[in-house]
C-alpha cells in the first residue's frame, strides 16, 4: 500500500499533542508496516526544516501543496484536520477536537480559518479517525458527518524510563497557560487547599490569554509556592512527573487529554475534569469535579493531598488504565481504516 501524509506537526523539539501523535503515528507505520510505501509530506512552510530530519528506511519526503501535485499516492492522510483540495482517489482525516468552534478559546481570524479548514477537511474525507467517542459526536453534530465515516482511535502513551526520584508535596499539571485549560481556576483552588509545605508546578508555554493568567499567579498570596516553568523538555517533565505527588487537569475542554494519560502510566493520582472526554479517557481511575467549581477543585486538592492511602489507590488504578492506550495499538487501527477503504 502506497500512503501519503501530512508530517508538517511532526517537526521540532516543542512538540503539542498533535505533533506528537503526528511523530508517532508516521514512525510506528514504518516500523509496524514495513512493506508500506510511506510518502511524508510537509507544507511549503516547514519543508526546508523537515531537511534536517532523517526519514525512515523506505519512507519518502515531499512538498505538500493544496493541488496535491507532485504526490503520486492514492490515498491521503491529513494528522491534523486538514486536506488538500483534491490530488488523491481516498483521503483519511484525523479530527483531534472542535472546541475551536464551541467555545471562544482563540481569536476571531484564527475561529474562521479553522473552520474553513474542518469542514473542507470533513467534506473531502472518506474517513476520519477521531481521538475520542465525544470528538466523534461533535465531528457528527457540528460538520453533519455521518457516523458510517468516523473512526475511533485513541492515542497512546509512552512512558520510557522513569527516574528514581523521591515524590514531593508537588501539585502538578501539564499544558499550556490558558483560558481553556482553567490555570486561573487551579491557582485558586491551590491557594484554598494547599498546607504551607505544599507547591504548585505548572509545566507549560503561554497560550491564548495568558497575560491575564500570570498576572493572577504574580498576585497570588502563595506566589513563592507557584512556578510557571515554560516549556519543558521530555528530560525535564520525566523528572516532574516522578517527583510530583498529584497531578492537577482541570481543562474545560479537551478532545483526548494526552497529560491525564501520561500522569496515570507514571503513577500520579490524578484529579481531571468530568467533561466528556476526560472521563472517557480517566474511566474510573480519577477524581472527577466540575472544572468551573473552585470549591470542587479545591476539595478534591485537599483530599488527596490529606490522604497517602487514597494517592497509592488512584496511582494504581491509573497505571492500569493507562497501559490500555498504547501508540502501537493505535498505529494498527489506523492501518486498519486503510485497510477498509483500499
Amino acid at each position: 500500500m502506497r500512503i501519503a501524509l501530512d508530517a508538517t506537526y511532526s517537526l521540532g523539539r516543542e512538540l503539542t499533542g498533535v505533533g506528537v501523535y503526528s511523530r508517532e503515528i508516521l514512525q510506528g507505520l514504518a516500523r509496524r508496516q514495513p512493506e508500506a510505501v510511506l510518502e511524508f509530506c510537509y507544507r511549503s512552510n516547514r519543508f526546508l526544516k523537515s531537511m534536517r530530519e532523517t526519514l525512515p528506511p523506505g519512507a519518502k519526503r515531499r512538498l505538500l501543496t493544496d493541488s496535491g501535485i507532485g504526490i503520486g499516492a492514492p490515498l491521503f492522510h491529513g494528522l491534523n484536520q486538514r486536506a488538500p483540495s483534491r490530488g488523491f482517489r481516498r483521503v483519511v482525516t484525523t479530527f483531534h477536537d472542535l472546541f475551536v468552534l464551541t467555545n471562544e478559546y482563540s481569536t476571531p481570524d484564527f475561529r474562521k480559518r479553522f473552520e474553513g479548514q474542518a469542514r473542507a477537511a470533513a467534506e473531502k474525507s472518506d474517513a476520519i479517525v477521531c481521538v475520542s467517542a465525544f470528538t466523534a459526536s461533535q465531528v457528527e453534530s457540528l460538520l453533519g458527518v455521518e457516523r458510517s465515516r468516523l473512526h475511533v482511535v485513541h492515542h497512546g502513551v509512552r512512558t520510557g524510563t522513569l527516574p528514581a526520584l523521591t515524590r514531593e508535596p508537588v501539585v502538578l499539571t501539564v499544558g499550556s497557560i490558558q483560558k481553556r485549560k482553567n490555570t486561573a481556576r487551579l491557582v485558586e483552588a491551590f491557594e484554598r487547599a494547599a498546607g504551607p509545605e505544599w507547591r504548585l508546578i505548572l509545566a507549560g508555554a503561554a497560550g491564548y490569554g495568558a497575560g491575564e493568567i500570570l498576572e493572577r499567579i504574580d498576585a497570588s498570596p502563595r506566589r513563592e509556592s507557584i512556578t510557571a516553568t515554560g516549556y519543558v523538555g521530555a528530560e525535564e517533565l520525566a523528572r516532574l512527573y516522578a517527583t510530583a505527588s498529584v497531578f492537577a487537569f482541570p481543562s474545560l475542554d479537551e478532545g483526548f487529554g494526552i497529560p491525564v494519560i501520561e500522569a496515570m502510566a507514571r503513577g500520579l493520582p490524578v484529579v481531571t475534569s468530568d467533561r466528556p472526554a476526560l472521563l472517557e479517557v480517566s474511566g474510573d481511575a480519577a477524581v472527577h469535579v466540575d472544572p468551573a467549581s473552585v470549591d470542587e477543585l479545591a476539595g478534591a486538592l485537599q483530599t488527596l493531598m490529606q490522604s497517602p492511602g487514597l494517592r497509592g489507590d488512584l496511582a494504581a488504578r491509573g497505571k492500569e488504565r493507562a497501559s490500555r492506550f498504547t501508540w502501537d495499538r493505535a498505529v494498527d487501527e489506523t492501518w486498519e481504516v486503510y485497510r477498509s477503504l483500499a
